[in-house]
């Protein structure tokens, strides 16, 4: 009786153990994947949450966001969401292009095109966020 309670604390202990501090990063295709979810759910606070402090956003011009608040204050202003139709990754650079749609609360200024940016992730954070062309597709370099 001793020796299986002995077993079912270290069982226990060793449990509580491999979930402590063991939490891998996330990858940057799981953080643009991150990402986009909230978009789309306008949850622009966890969107927010995946900027680190100091991340920069380039699209007409380019913007630091120094905190949280102002990475959800940027997300708000987004006005679409859209769902994912391709990643490539380089490093920790990723470039996703979106079919673009509507999101709770905005309304999409282009549904239905594609758009692509190029996020650059460190540690789980984006540290740059910068919409980009659309990359060229293989068929685009046919003459």
């Amino acid at each position: 009786m001793r020796a299986a309670f002995l077993l079912a604390v270290l069982a226990a202990a060793a449990t509580l153990l491999a979930g402590c501090g063991g939490a891998a990063t996330p990858s940057p295709e799981a953080v643009v994947r991150a990402w986009s979810d909230a978009i789309d759910r306008n949850d622009n606070a966890a969107a927010g949450r995946l900027f680190a402090p100091g991340a920069r956003v380039i699209q007409i011009d380019t913007r630091t966001l120094h905190s949280p608040a102002e990475a959800r204050e940027w997300n708000d202003e987004l006005p679409c969401g859209g769902t994912i139709v391709s990643l490539t990754r380089d490093g920790a650079d990723v470039t996703a292009v979106f079919k673009l749609g509507d999101r709770p609360q905005h309304v999409c200024d282009g549904p239905g095109s594609e758009a692509s940016a190029i996020f650059r992730v460190e540690h789980g954070k984006i540290v740059l966020w910068h919409q980009t062309p659309l990359p060229a597709t293989p068929d685009q370099h046919a003459t």
